[in-house]
């Protein structure tokens, strides 16, 4: 039997699409605090909320978009939010006080928050059901690569051209996505009668998935130890004497995801999703007690490759699961659930360890991020592992 076609233009389209918003994302969170400190004078908590309250317009608008998604109509809303993030690109230049920053980093979130959650689910209709760990891995190469090339002009740009550049880059990358969004071609979603009578009941069965929220805790867990590597490494390596060892961490990071997602999704659709989801796991642990115990050159950049292996393979697979758990009407709501607990993770890890930072040091809470991997490996085994989480076609009991 042949198998079902994955690389139509759609799909590359999809990833290209997801590359340019993923971009703006990590440009802007990397050097947001650093604008705001640069530009206000702001203190410690108002930069940190500079770059967080973007986080925070994302959460709002996951929780309505998924149940008003395919109402609005999947490709007509990108257009709308990449629309909004060209506009919002444009806005940091002419902001004059940090009021107006934050209400502006607050309403490009809400863009985000609504168009990653379009497009997230919108690819979902474009993978065939038999190959979608696959094509979820290989379309998520697009965030991978964006974690480390967005992190590293958000960093360069600012420091070679002042920031006006780094505004006028997300405009550029917000354009490129809004041209996308022009190209692609979406499925057409038919409503279920339960979508057209819950239109307007804003129950929280409407609202949220359960199995989204259930797989979405694991990622909310894991999240919160990678926030540690993307806030606190590039302070850590530098108090350890190797301060040039944090850029290599996300280059490594960044090739190992790459090599891990060309046959991660594969495996995954084929053996089960036990099979791949424990050695990730596994792969992650080791990455975090290298930080901790090794934070040297080698030791980092090691961590590196162990934490892409881990971290990186486990958002797409973790997401197919979300989707393969529910009916194709529940999966917009199934997919903002999955990013709400993700983009949680990614918005309270930072102040958690922060917090503890102080207590355990950076060796200490390197080492408090392995234990959340191994709690996420165990909420992953009672929510789903041992009951689905075998090779596909049976119930793996285990």
């Amino acid at each position: 039997m042949a198998r079902a076609q994955l690389w139509t233009k759609d799909f590359i389209v999809g990833i290209g699409l997801n590359l340019a918003m993923s971009m703006v994302f990590y440009l802007l969170m990397t050097s947001m605090a650093g604008y705001a400190v640069a530009r206000f004078a702001a203190g410690e908590a108002a930069a940190g909320f500079a770059s967080s309250s973007f986080v925070v317009g994302a959460v709002v608008a996951r929780v309505l978009t998924g149940k008003y998604l395919d109402f609005i109509g999947r490709r007509k809303l990108l257009i709308i939010t990449m629309a909004i993030s060209i506009l919002a690109s444009v806005a940091y230049m002419l902001a004059d006080t940090l009021v107006w920053l934050f209400a502006i980093r607050i309403i490009h979130g809400i863009a985000f928050g609504a168009g990653n959650t379009a497009i997230m689910t919108a690819i979902q209709s474009v993978i065939p059901s038999s190959r979608r760990g696959e094509g979820t891995g290989y379309f998520g190469t697009a965030t991978t690569l964006s974690t480390a090339l967005g992190p590293y002009l958000g960093v360069v740009l600012p420091r070679a051209y002042d920031f006006p550049m780094l505004f006028a880059a997300s405009a550029i990358m917000s354009i490129v996505a809004f041209s996308l969004c022009l190209i692609i071609r979406l499925p057409k979603q038919e409503l279920s009668d339960y979508q057209r009578r819950s239109k307007w009941h804003l129950k929280l069965s409407t609202l949220v998935d359960p199995a989204g929220l259930r797989i979405g805790a694991i990622m909310l867990i894991v999240g919160i130890a990678y926030a540690a590597a993307l806030v606190f490494l590039a302070g850590y390596a530098a108090d350890s004497g190797v301060p040039a060892a944090a850029s290599l961490f996300f280059v490594a990071f960044a090739v190992a995801s790459l090599v891990a997602r060309l046959f991660v999704g594969r495996l995954q659709d084929v053996l089960g999703d036990n099979f791949v989801i424990y050695p990730v796991f596994a792969f992650n642990l080791v990455g975090n007690v290298l930080l901790a115990m090794w934070p040297t050159m080698p030791g980092i950049i090691l961590a590196g490759i162990f934490v892409g292996l881990g971290f990186g393979s486990l958002m797409p697979c973790m997401q197919a699961i979300a989707v393969k758990s529910v009916a194709m009407a529940r999966v917009p709501v199934a997919t903002s659930s999955f990013f709400l607990l993700l983009d949680a993770g990614s918005g309270i890890g930072p102040i958690i360890l922060g917090a503890i930072k102080p207590l355990t040091g950076g060796s200490g809470m390197f080492m408090l991020c392995a234990g959340l991997v191994v709690l996420g490996a165990v909420v992953y085994t009672f929510v789903h592992g041992r009951y689905r989480g075998g090779r596909p076609g049976r119930e793996f009991l285990g």
